[in-house]
């Protein structure tokens, strides 16, 4: 969410707080979107430099508290995605803790505020999630497309894990329901289809394809507690969409697998709700973390992607001190 600015001596430049970033690019610049109020969003020339360019949505869309009741203001975990010719933002909205939630997604032509064909038009709800009929959570949209003309959403958090659903081929944006696959659980025995979340701890998927195959990222743990967060990200592999997604030692992500790429250490806490991403040939994970010396604010990283010799993905923790992002507030 966007915070309050802070400025600190160890910092690069003035930081706002932000979370689930996720990043694209068009032309000569990088678009980070994040959670909070409208959906708020930055542009940069360098990956580093961020500049506030306003929010997606000046008033939520309507059909939210409908689907939230408990709705806060705070739009969740947005993903950008390029298809035909226009960016599709999918977003979620959500009582906290609670599976009285919904995923939408806006369209528009340019992420350029400054073009005249800048203006986004909201294409409604995907999918949604009810208490008691539902025993999944409709929140951290993710799209992938798997290269035979499919596209399909990956989503979920907390009750019975991870999910994945066809979206339509023809326009996408609208889910397929006939087509489900649960891709990804830390128990094998799920919390009931209640209200509240039980202690199933992944979300946040991010489906990645490289090569032969489609890498699954997920966030276990827990976000949102400061110095008391306990998230990090972990990865599994599929040369399905579908799956299964299995880990480095072969457990399947179904059965609580995933090999760690990342987590917390004593001056950055809470890492996760990754994106992955290639920005001219080279590979990323875009997270946020606390950092433990500035009063637990939470910023962005990116963190380049090495793959080692059997095809894995890895980063350097030493690189959560050597990228620094300056994000300057709006005035």
């Amino acid at each position: 969410m966007l915070a309050t600015a802070a400025t600190q001596p160890n910092a690069v430049g003035q930081q706002v707080s932000v979370h689930d970033p996720v990043m694209t690019k068009e032309g000569d610049t990088w678009y980070l979107f994040s959670t909070g109020p409208g959906i708020p969003f930055y542009s940069s020339k360098n990956m580093r430099d961020w500049q506030p360019e306003g929010q997606v949505f000046a008033q939520p869309p309507a059909w939210v508290r409908k689907v939230a009741p408990t709705f806060d203001g705070h739009i969740w975990a947005p993903d950008v995605h390029y298809h035909n010719g226009r960016y599709y933002l999918y977003y979620s909205v959500s009582g906290f803790g609670k599976n009285t939630s919904g995923i939408g997604v806006t369209v528009n032509k340019t992420l350029d505020p400054r073009s005249p064909d800048y203006r986004w038009d909201d294409q409604g709800l995907v999918l949604q999630s009810v208490p008691i009929r539902d025993n999944w959570n409709a929140i951290d949209p993710n799209v992938i497309e798997d290269g035979k003309g499919g596209a399909w959403l990956a989503f979920g958090s907390f009750w019975s894990g991870i999910k994945l659903v066809k979206l339509n081929q023809q326009r996408t944006g609208l889910a397929e329901p006939q087509e489900w696959h649960a891709i990804a659980s830390r128990s094998t025995v799920p919390a009931p289809a209640g209200a509240t979340a039980g202690k199933d701890d992944i979300e946040a998927p991010f489906i990645f394809r490289k090569g032969d195959y489609y890498y699954q990222f997920a966030s276990f743990g827990y976000c949102c507690r400061k110095g008391d967060s306990t998230y990090y990200v972990v990865v599994g592999r599929s040369k399905s969409v579908a799956g299964p997604y299995l880990d480095k030692s072969g457990v399947d992500m179904m059965k609580g697998g995933g090999t760690t790429v990342i987590a917390g250490n004593q001056a950055w806490r809470g890492l996760g709700h990754n994106g992955t991403y290639t920005f001219d040939g080279k590979d990323y994970l875009v997270l946020h973390a606390y950092e433990t010396a500035d009063d637990f604010l939470q910023k962005l990283k990116v963190l380049e992607i090495r793959w080692d010799s059997a095809g894995w993905p890895a980063v350097d923790p030493a690189d959560l001190e050597r990228y620094r992002s300056r994000i300057i507030a709006p005035h």
